[in-house]
C-alpha cells in the first residue's frame, strides 16, 4: 500500500508542474552507482537502458565525475565566438575515429545533429531527401520530417517537402528511390527506436554505391549505435565503408547534452561562416565529459567486450519462453515477445528491480552501460525468465 502511495505520488507531483507530453512517470530516482539506480524509496535497480543509451560508464563514474567538476570550477560557458581547449581535444579524437578530412560541428542533442546534417545536404543545390520507413531522427520539425513514423509524424503535419520513405533493408527501394535529384540518404545502422532492427548483410554497403553514382550524401544517424555499443566505434564499420557524414549523441557526453556531427570530403566544406550555429554546442563543460569518456573507452577493451556481453546477453535471453527473437549487435538489443506483451514485461522487470524500455508493444530494448559484468547479466536473465513465466505461464 505504501509503495502504491508513493508512486501516486510521484505521478501527481509530476502532473501538477509538467506538461504531459512523457506521460507521468511512477518511479521517481534520487541515486546512482555504476550500472544500479536507486530510488526515493530506497529500492535499487540494475539500469539496463542507460539513459536511452547514453551512460556508457554507467552512473557517478568517477573519472567522468572528476572532469565535470574540474572544468566546471576552471571555465565554464563562453560561447563559439571563443575556442576552449576541451572542444578542440574532443574534435580531434571524432576526426581521429573517422577521417583526417573529416570537420566536427558540435551540439547538444541527435535531433539537433540531424537538422545540421540535413542542412548541410540543402548546401549541395539539391532539395530531395531519403529515409527509412520506422526511422528515427528526432523530434524537431526537420528532424521529424526525416523520421518514419506517422504516429509521431502525423499531428505535425505539413512537415519539409521532398523527403522520401522506403522499407528500411531493402536495396532495391533504395536503387529506386536515390536519384541525381537527391541531396541526402540517410539511415540508422541499426534501427534503435523501431525495435532495434538489424539490416540484411551488405545493405550499408550498397547504400554507399548507390550515393557514389548518384552523387547523394550518405549520412549514418549514430546517435544509438556510435560510442562503441554495437562493438565497433560507429554502428557501420563492421561493412567497411563511411559515410559522408556522422552524426553521434546520447553516449558522448557522458550524461550531459552534446551531439557532434561528423562530416569528410565534400561534406566538410558546405558550412561556411554564419551559415549554422549553437549558443550550448561543444561548451566547455560538456566536453570535458565527452573526453573523459573517450578516454575510458580508448584505454581498456570496451568494444571488444561490448561484442561479447552482447552476445551472451542474445544467447540467454533467446530461449525463454515467450521470446520470439533477440536481435541486435553488442549491447545494443532487442527482445521481441509473444502476444504485444514489452510494456507488461518492462512493468513486471521494474518491480522485480531492472529498468528496460518497451521500444513499442512487441519489443524490449536494452542498452545498459559498457561496464555491465556478466553476473549481472546473468540475474538480469533469471530475471527475465522468471516474468515470462509469471505473464505466460501464470
Amino acid at each position: 500500500m505504501g509503495k502504491a502511495l508513493k508512486k501516486r505520488d510521484v505521478a501527481t507531483r509530476w502532473n501538477s508542474v509538467m506538461q504531459a507530453n512523457y506521460g507521468a512517470p511512477t518511479i521517481q530516482l534520487e541515486r546512482g552507482k555504476g550500472i544500479s539506480v536507486w530510488d526515493i524509496d530506497g529500492k535499487r535497480y540494475l539500469d539496463l537502458l542507460g539513459g536511452i543509451a547514453t551512460n556508457l560508464l554507467g552512473h557517478n563514474h568517477p573519472k567522468v565525475a572528476t572532469a565535470i567538476s574540474a572544468q566546471a570550477r576552471r571555465l565554464g560557458h563562453i560561447s563559439n565566438f571563443y575556442a576552449n581547449e576541451e572542444s578542440l581535444e574532443l574534435a580531434k579524437r571524432l576526426q581521429e575515429k573517422l577521417d583526417p578530412s573529416a570537420r566536427v560541428y558540435f551540439c547538444n542533442s541527435g535531433a539537433e545533429a540531424n537538422e545540421a546534417a540535413l542542412k548541410i545536404s540543402r548546401l549541395t543545390g539539391r532539395k530531395r531527401v531519403v529515409a527509412a520507413i520506422g526511422a528515427f531522427h528526432g523530434r524537431t520539425m526537420g528532424a521529424l520530417s526525416l523520421t518514419g513514423q506517422p504516429s509521431k509524424r502525423n499531428p505535425y503535419k505539413p512537415l519539409l517537402k521532398g523527403v522520401k520513405h522506403v522499407p528500411y533493408g531493402n536495396t532495391a527501394a533504395l536503387k529506386r528511390a536515390v536519384n541525381r535529384r537527391t541531396s541526402m540518404l540517410i539511415l540508422e545502422p541499426i534501427m534503435g527506436e523501431a525495435g532495434v532492427i538489424v539490416p540484411p548483410p551488405g545493405y550499408l554497403r550498397a547504400a554507399r554505391e548507390i550515393c557514389d553514382q548518384t552523387g547523394a550524401l550518405l549520412i549514418f544517424d549514430c546517435v544509438q549505435t556510435g560510442m562503441g555499443r554495437t562493438g565497433d566505434f560507429f554502428g557501420f564499420e563492421y561493412e567497411g565503408i563511411s559515410p559522408d557524414i556522422v552524426t553521434i549523441a546520447k553516449g558522448l557526453g557522458g550524461g550531459l547534452p552534446l551531439a557532434a556531427v561528423l562530416a569528410r570530403g565534400r561534406a566538410a566544406t558546405l558550412f561556411t561562416p554564419g551559415s549554422h550555429g549553437t549558443t550550448f554546442g561543444g561548451n566547455p563543460i560538456a566536453c570535458a565529459a565527452a573526453n573523459a569518456v573517450l578516454k575510458e573507452i580508448d584505454g581498456n577493451t570496451m568494444l571488444a567486450t561490448n561484442a561479447a556481453k552482447g552476445a551472451l546477453l542474445r544467447n540467454l535471453l533467446s530461449p525463454i519462453s515467450g521470446v520470439l527473437e533477440v536481435r541486435g549487435r553488442g549491447l545494443l538489443v532487442g527482445v521481441v515477445v509473444k502476444d504485444k506483451k514489452a510494456r507488461v514485461l518492462a512493468e513486471k522487470l521494474a518491480d522485480r528491480g531492472f529498468l528496460v524500455n518497451a521500444s513499442n508493444d512487441e519489443v524490449i530494448r536494452l542498452a545498459p552501460a559498457f561496464i555491465i559484468t556478466q553476473p549481472e547479466i546473468l540475474r538480469f536473465a533469471t530475471a527475465f525468465a522468471d516474468s515470462c513465466e509469471e505473464i505466460y505461464s501464470g
